[in-house]
């Protein structure tokens, strides 16, 4: 990542000095298929200069004496970047890093070409990770802090490599230069590890979830016999984590062999694992770390599914608006089974949800 390199040149684009040595804006391929395109003053890079590396990767900065020095931007070959500072073409100092699609996904210093000091890592479904990062550069210690959505609640404690371990509930009151001061929430408990197995839901099935416990409630669907369903606790903008979907992780296999009434509280989460809440975890009184899955159907939904990067259960479903709620309405997203099954005689769903399409349909014709 730095701009230091040990090939032998092998071609050089462009104006030589007397010494045959690059001087001026020249183009140098050297022997790596590395290519060095910028200015030149006797042979040394001087001045702004892109590199473009075998694999695709860009730096482009500028160079004092063969040396990039100051702000430069590293361009990985997927479209992702790294904004830092370099000195004597190290990356010493600010840095921001961007996914391919320029959301900012880091924010910190790095020190020798290694994350340094406070750190934040920022996830796309709107958490993040903040704390000191440790001699290499990762996010481990007892310190650390995962960051819900909405920027105010935490769980701060230890953490090994990103991985949240265990932890208590926390309050972030402020930022000052960079540095995140929380405040412990009094008498909490002791939040940990509890990523789902195909045979394990939860080693804490009666613990909630604090930000969704703060969000959503469980009470009598207002849809007709759907029995219960995901509310509102509180009025929520367009984009907003409501709640999450955590279950046994099973493959599609299993879900295709068996009857559809074992697949009531399923839902895909990749294309080898189905999240899947059985009974009799289906009921809140024996499973409510999670309440996403209580969340009922609608054709003209308030909500989606979408990915979701959990601190305790690891890679989930979301709940997630998709445009404003008020206090006590329903939470309802579209199921979307496959309506269109060739072969089977109909949609590859339910027998209920078959008869709700055909009436929804029924209706938009009228």
């Amino acid at each position: 990542m730095d701009s230091d390199d040990d090939n032998v040149e092998e071609t050089v684009e462009g104006p030589l000095d007397e010494d045959n040595q690059p001087h001026g804006f020249c183009k140098v391929t050297y022997s790596s298929s590395d290519r060095f395109e910028g200015h030149f003053i006797h042979g040394e890079k001087n001045g702004p200069g892109k590199f473009y590396f075998f694999d695709g990767s860009t730096l482009d900065g500028n160079c004092i004496d063969d040396a990039l020095q100051g702000q430069a931007v590293y361009t990985y070959e997927d479209g992702s970047s790294l904004h830092g500072t370099y000195i004597d073409g190290e990356l010493n100092g600010i840095a921001q890093e961007y996914d391919s699609e320029g959301r900012l996904t880091f924010r910190g210093q790095y020190r020798d070409n290694v994350r340094w000091g406070v750190c934040w890592m920022y996830f796309l479904d709107g958490g993040c990770l903040v704390g000191e990062v440790n001699e290499d550069g990762e996010m481990t210690g007892d310190k650390i802090a995962y960051v819900y959505p909405e920027g105010r609640m935490a769980l701060l404690g230890k953490f090994v490599d990103g991985e949240f371990i265990e932890g208590h509930l926390a309050t972030l009151k402020c930022v000052t230069e960079g540095k995140p001061q929380f405040e412990l929430v009094p008498d909490g408990p002791v939040y940990s590890l509890d990523k789902s197995t195909p045979f394990c839901i939860s080693t804490k099935c009666l613990l909630a979830d604090p930000y969704e416990n703060e969000r959503v409630y469980v009470a009598e669907s207002l849809i007709p016999n759907a029995g219960e369903g995901l509310f509102a606790k509180i009025a929520a903008e367009p984009d907003t984590v409501m709640a999450f979907y955590n279950g046994i992780r099973i493959t599609h296999e299993e879900v295709d062999s068996r009857d559809w009434s074992l697949n009531s509280n399923t839902i895909s989460l990749d294309d080898d694992t189905v999240i899947d809440v059985p009974e009799p975890y289906t009921s809140t009184k024996q499973y409510c770390a999670s309440l996403g899955h209580k969340a009922n159907h609608s054709f003209t939904p308030n909500c989606i599914y979408a990915t979701f990067i959990h601190p305790r259960f690891g890679p989930v479903k979301c709940i997630r608006t998709i445009r404003a709620v008020q206090r006590d309405d329903e939470l309802t997203v579209d199921y979307g089974y496959d309506h269109y099954s060739a072969g089977k005689g109909g949609p590859e769903a339910p027998d209920w949800y078959k008869i709700e399409l055909h009436a929804f349909q029924h209706n938009q014709r009228k």
